[in-house]
Order: C-alpha cells, then sequence, then structure tokens
C-alpha cells in the first residue's frame, strides 16, 4: 500500500473517525484506525455500537489497508508541517513521511478488525442546518444515567415530510419538529437514536444535506463524505406528545436575551442546585435566587402576562437550556400555577420548539 494525500485532508478525515475510538476497547483492534487505499482513501473506526468513515481524495500508487493505532495517528496529523503527506505500508511498519519528517509506525493485524456494517437503506434527507438546530435544541434534555439506557437516547419520529426529535431525562422534555425531505411521502418510523452519536454528527456537519439511513436496528448519518452508523436503543419511549400539548392558564412573553442575561447573573450568589424564583406580574417579571450564606440576588426585566400574577421556580440550568433552545427572539412561558410544570416555546402559534420543565417547590 502507498499513497500521498494532503496534510490537511488527512488530519481533517483522521480527526474526525478518532471521535468514535473507545477509551477501553473490548478488543486491541478496536484502538485502531483502518486506512483502505482504493480509488481513494477512506479512514474507518468502530466499536461494535458506532462506526465513522471518512472518504478523501488521495493520490494512490498502490492499493491496500493498514490498521494504525489512531489515538497516536491522530495526534501526529495534527501536528505534521503543511506538506503532502506519503503512507507506505512496509513490512509490520507503515511509514508515513510528511516533507523531512518520518514515523515508522507498527500496524495492527488488519484482518481482526471486525466488518462495519454499511449505509442503511436511505429513507430521507434533510438540511444540515435544521437538522443541527433541531439536535442541539433537544439534546440537551437527555440523560446521562447509562442505568436507564432509553432516557440518554433522541427520539426520532418520522411522519410523511415531518421529523420530529424529543429527549427527556424525567425533569424535563424538548422537543423540536421540523420538514425534511422522504423518500417516500407516506414512510413512517420510529427509533431511539444515542444522544451523543447525533450531537457528534450535528457538531461535524460542513453544510448541505444529511442523508438518514434505517434498517436492522441500525441508523445511518451521511454527508459531504462521512458516514456514522450507529446501533440503535430499545425504541421504547414515553407519550411525550400529549403531555406538550395541555392548556395552560397563564402566559407570559419575555425578550430572550436580557432575560437570560439577568437569570444568569442572579443565580451567581445561589448555592449548588438551589432554585430561582421567577414572580410574573403586570409588565415585568422580578428574578430572585439566594438568600442562603452567600447573599442574595434579584432583578426586574420587562415582561408580557396574559393571566393572574405567578410566582413560580425552577432549577437555573434547566430553564436555561430551554431558553437556550428558543430561536426567536421572544420566548413564551406557558404556566398554569406554581406547583405545575411550565412550558418554554418559541412565539408563535405552532411552535416548532417546545420543552417542559418541572417547576420547584417555593421554600
Amino acid at each position: 500500500m502507498k499513497f500521498q494525500v494532503n496534510r490537511d485532508v488527512l488530519a481533517d478525515a483522521v480527526a474526525w473517525a478518532a471521535r468514535v475510538l473507545p477509551a477501553r476497547p473490548a478488543v486491541p483492534v478496536l484502538a485502531g484506525l483502518l486506512l483502505e487505499a482504493g480509488d481513494d482513501l477512506r479512514v474507518s473506526a468502530f466499536d461494535y455500537d458506532v462506526s465513522a468513515r471518512a472518504d478523501v481524495e488521495a493520490d494512490v500508487a498502490e492499493p491496500g489497508r493498514v490498521l494504525i493505532p489512531g489515538k497516536v495517528l491522530a495526534e501526529i496529523t495534527r501536528s505534521l508541517p503543511a506538506r503532502p503527506v506519503e503512507i507506505v505500508r512496509s513490512g509490520s511498519e507503515a511509514v508515513l513521511t510528511c516533507g523531512s519528517a518520518e514515523f515508522g509506525l507498527i500496524t495492527m493485524p488488519d484482518e481482526d478488525f471486525p466488518a462495519i456494517p454499511p449505509m442503511p437503506p436511505k429513507v430521507g434527507a434533510v438540511g444540515g442546518g435544521a437538522f443541527a438546530t433541531a439536535v442541539g435544541q433537544v439534546a440537551a434534555a437527555a440523560s446521562r444515567d447509562d442505568t436507564l439506557p432509553m432516557l440518554t437516547g433522541i427520539r426520532v419520529d418520522i411522519e410523511g415530510t415531518r421529523m420530529s426529535m424529543a429527549a427527556t431525562d424525567r425533569y424535563r422534555i424538548a422537543a423540536a419538529e421540523f420538514l425534511w425531505h422522504p423518500e417516500r411521502e407516506d414512510a413512517q418510523h420510529g427509533v431511539v437514536v444515542p444522544a451523543r452519536v447525533l450531537v457528534e454528527v450535528a457538531r461535524s456537519l460542513r453544510g448541505g444535506e444529511v442523508a438518514i439511513g434505517l434498517g436492522d436496528n441500525v441508523a445511518g448519518f451521511e454527508s459531504q463524505g462521512r458516514t456514522t452508523t450507529v446501533r440503535l436503543l430499545d425504541d421504547q419511549f414515553i407519550d411525550y406528545r400529549s403531555r406538550l400539548t395541555s392548556e395552560w392558564t397563564i402566559h407570559a412573553d419575555v425578550e430572550v436575551g436580557p432575560f437570560v442575561e439577568a437569570v444568569k447573573r442572579v443565580v451567581l450568589v445561589a448555592e449548588r442546585n438551589a432554585a430561582v424564583r421567577l414572580s410574573f406580574s403586570q409588565g415585568q417579571v422580578l428574578i430572585q435566587a439566594g438568600g442562603g450564606d452567600i447573599g442574595r440576588g434579584a432583578e426586574v426585566v420587562e415582561a408580557e402576562l396574559a393571566g393572574p400574577d405567578i410566582q413560580i421556580a425552577f432549577q437555573p440550568h434547566f430553564l436555561l437550556d430551554g431558553l437556550a433552545g428558543v430561536e426567536t427572539g421572544r420566548a413564551r412561558l406557558h404556566m398554569d400555577s406554581p406547583t405545575r410544570p411550565a412550558l418554554i416555546t418559541d412565539e408563535g402559534e405552532d411552535p416548532g420548539f417546545r420543552y417542559l420543565v418541572m417547576s420547584l417547590r417555593l421554600g
């Protein structure tokens, strides 16, 4: 095997694929990156649950494949000078040359590397911007507790031309809905994808469309020469839609920017996990926190209230996560009583983003 490739192109592909390298691989070969030279160059990683493949242009003199320790290769390619990179397989070594720098890397047995799942059948495509926005809106509500795998995922529902995403950690539910381009307009799918994988896919998008594939308990995401496949979680999920469409007797509209900045300032004096209290009255909301050993803080921000005055409290970062998902300049808080959850949405009759958050008991 022998090929030459642009240094930046190689470093970018290696860094992208190396994201899925396991910290503690079940078998040693899973710590490697597989480089396959054919018409072009393919860089792959796999940990039995998630795979990543990047296809890049390269000048291939001799086709072949080699398995190289991934983290070392990522560190080397990141630090190389801005010169073309040549990699040649020579016996038990992969010799990497860039300018006057040369590295002889001991190869791993590529014949032991497991077969990577192919991209599942395509079910549709969506603009990268809409996909990344929706993932960003809901991922914060996914649980980090692996004892309940379902809650670490993002539920993806497809009904014709509409796609919905939702996540919950039992304390809040975040949901986003948007249009996409299905292969079949009568298609219906419901799957749960690990949130961390969707976040990585969204983070690495470089514009363009994302092709989505589903099949054999695997989801696939492909965009501009980069493909990620992931094993799906159990598709059982709470009936989140019914909880987001209740009747609310009170709503308040606030300017997102000033409201968020005020909340962040006031909670500087709050102890860890202490509540932020919101007192809504005509024309304003009083934001309060603290009162313990550190001190207290308060600030008033303009708000438009429809309904009676209300005082309600939230865990500060849960509140801020919900406000961060609002795409419009103004957010609407739907409330019913101090003891019931509140709903945060974009301002409008049919919001594409909804975020239900538990309230805290007022002390």
